[in-house]
């Protein structure tokens, strides 16, 4: 079974995050949205010492 290691760009997201805050949006945008921010690389942990 192949993975996919595609990712969503950051201006993107931010056009999903939107989207997804906007209570006019339609019910399809928000799905295609949340479908867009799934694809969102994880963050990397900052590692810093303590």
């Amino acid at each position: 079974m192949a993975t996919k290691n595609e990712t969503t760009g950051k201006k993107a997201a931010a056009a999903a995050s939107k989207v997804l805050r906007d209570p006019k949006s339609s019910a399809a945008a928000k799905s295609a949205a949340g479908s867009a921010l799934t694809q969102v690389a994880p963050k990397k942990p900052s590692g810093g010492k303590k």
